[in-house]
């Protein structure tokens, strides 16, 4: 009977088994957990309609690049293929642009990388992917200044840089009968106009871009023909003009003009010029409007060639 009669104190206390069970468990859910998050894989896909929207256009404006309030839509109809996100498990943390508008051209934009996740690769990855979608394009950019050697290591070649203006509207009484809503021109007739300055034609981008709500759109014409146009659009800061395209600096700036008139005097205005169109940097100048910030554009094969002198404002930095 020895054997059954060792003292209570040898024996171990309930609760010391299942404090030490728990602190066990507590290890192994830690220890999961770790392994659980190293094992996150980042993947590359398509945006949907929606994340273009929720994520490229949203982390945009986060980045000060104001965009439209009606930007989305538009872009994605151009090219539902040419926007891909990043995720690390389910959580988007990159995002890109690469719309191709046919074979021969197509234009990089909204290369994001959340703050908290650059430096580790993500964005190399996703960059990778924008520019194998890109097979036989020549592809543009509006890159920030700073990083265009980084541009170049993947084969981009500076071609000039654009300036983005900011001023406040000015509401003018001046009539302009050569300036008439784009509503009453032909669309066709447009869309040639802008393809003669945009390098190639864009018209399911155009469509969208030309009827945006909180916007407006005028042509100028002359003898019949449309010799400009521009558009205005509302945006997370003010307005944007853009295009603002024009056979002369004359035309520009009425139609620069009637698009003030648009919005309420004093509201905030944005025009991105060509530095290399003095005309262009002149009418902003003239204006009042002053300089925010660069981009350089750049491109992988040669410059589009087109009359730079009639391209008084970039249509948009993310497409072109």
């Amino acid at each position: 009977m020895e054997e059954y009669t060792k003292s209570m104190s040898d024996i171990p206390e309930l609760g010391d088994i299942f404090f030490e069970n728990l602190n066990l468990k507590r290890f192994y859910l830690h220890y999961n957990t770790r392994t659980m998050v190293k094992k996150e894989r980042y993947t590359i896909r398509n945006m949907t309609e929606d994340e273009v929207e929720s994520v490229a256009v949203a982390w945009a404006a986060k980045e000060g690049w104001n965009p439209g309030l009606h930007d989305g839509p538009c872009f994605y109809t151009t090219d539902p293929k040419g926007f891909f996100v990043g995720l690390l498990g389910n959580e988007p943390i990159s995002c890109i642009s690469a719309v191709a508008y046919d074979r021969d051209f197509a234009f990089l934009g909204f290369y994001i990388v959340k703050p908290e996740h650059r430096g580790k690769g993500y964005g190399l990855k996703i960059w990778d992917a924008a520019i194998a979608y890109l097979q036989t394009q020549n592809i543009g950019l509006d890159g920030v200044v700073e990083q265009q050697e980084t541009y170049k290591k993947s084969g981009f070649k500076l071609a000039y840089n654009n300036i983005r203006y900011e001023g406040k509207a000015k509401p003018t009484t001046e009539q302009f009968p050569e300036i008439v809503p784009l509503s009453e021109v032909s669309f066709d007739d447009v869309s040639r106009y802008d393809t003669n300055l945009f390098h190639v034609p864009r018209p399911q981008f155009l469509q969208c871009w030309v009827k945006q709500p909180e916007g407006l759109a005028l042509a100028a014409i002359r003898e019949g023909k449309v010799v400009g146009y521009g558009v205005i659009r509302k945006c997370r800061s003010g307005y944007k003009i853009g295009p603002l395209f024009a056979d002369t600096k004359y035309l520009a700036n009425k139609l620069f003009l009637a698009l003030n008139n648009f919005v309420e005097p004093g509201a905030q205005i944005y025009l991105d010029t060509l530095e290399v169109n003095q005309a262009a940097v002149q009418l902003a100048e003239d204006h009042g409007m002053h300089k925010v910030f660069e981009t350089a554009r750049m491109y992988t094969k040669s410059q589009p060639d087109i009359e730079i002198n009639k391209v008084f404002g970039v249509t948009t930095f993310e497409l072109g």
